[in-house]
């Protein structure tokens, strides 16, 4: 990659991708969503990672938002906020379609670009001491139908005007009620509750946990621009793998199956 402020690395079958610009709360760059591209191809591509975590380092921050030192460079141009905001669309929607579960793991501030990529991912979990805001209103940034849907999708349509309109930072008990993240521990455990909670989904089918992420994903869309026919071809999948005939077989002789994928 061209940046050290993107670091990944891979274990136990978690795909971790980690923010690191810590200095500027994981604010991020045009640079940095390339470098985010490049690792989730390589989650994608891997069948060691059955599961991805994205983070952010130094323990203050999930992710900022945009790194507002580059906007002169980066987005003081007609041309350059076009390059910008589809370079943020395109890795948002590899985290939202990645074929392997998501989770964002939050400590501390959770803003702008931040909620939208957490709001990409398929859980959110995150320390008693997060905040969550979409400060666009107060910087005069139009911010997009993708990125608000997912919102809405997330907490309704209420809660969402409300977030938007007041711009306020919402607290992690707030953020739990309201369904914009799934789990809120105690300061310090977060590391440790994301890890234990991603290898046990690791552990799970991988075709069956494959599945049953796109046909969430269908269920969410229209009647009319639903792909039922992928739905039911990863459920046949499913059924004709090796998976199930090891999930049957440890079942029956009481010991934890050895999925495979295939």
């Amino acid at each position: 990659m061209t940046t050290d402020k993107m670091l990944s690395a891979i274990d136990d079958g978690i795909g971790r991708m980690i923010f690191n610009n810590p200095e500027r709360r994981n604010a991020v760059s045009l640079e940095m969503w390339e470098a985010a591209e490049e690792i989730l191809r390589g989650f994608a591509d891997n069948p060691e990672v059955r599961v991805v975590v994205l983070s952010g380092a130094g323990g203050k921050a999930f992710v900022s938002g945009a790194d507002i030192s580059k906007f002169e460079s980066e987005r003081s141009s007609e041309e350059g906020i076009r390059n910008y905001n589809a370079k943020v669309a395109s890795a948002n929607a590899m985290v939202a379609t990645l074929p392997k579960p998501t989770i964002a793991e939050i400590d501390g501030y959770c803003v702008g670009g931040g909620l939208g990529l957490a709001l990409c991912c398929d859980l959110r979990f995150c320390s008693e001491k997060s905040r969550f805001a979409l400060p666009a209103a107060k910087l005069g940034l139009g911010y997009g139908f993708g990125g608000l849907k997912r919102l809405v999708d997330a907490v309704g349509p209420g809660a969402a005007r409300d977030i938007v309109f007041s711009a306020r930072m919402v607290p992690a008990d707030e953020a739990r009620g309201i369904g914009l993240v799934q789990r809120v521990v105690s300061d310090g455990t977060l590391a440790a509750t994301v890890t234990e909670y991603a290898r046990a989904v690791a552990a799970n089918a991988p075709l069956t946990v494959k599945g049953m992420k796109l046909i969430v994903n269908e269920v969410l869309k229209p009647d009319g621009e639903r792909d039922l026919a992928a739905c039911q071809a990863l459920v046949d999948a499913c059924f004709a793998s090796e998976d199930y005939i090891e999930g049957r077989t440890a079942f029956m002789e009481k010991r934890p199956p050895a999925f495979k994928g295939r």
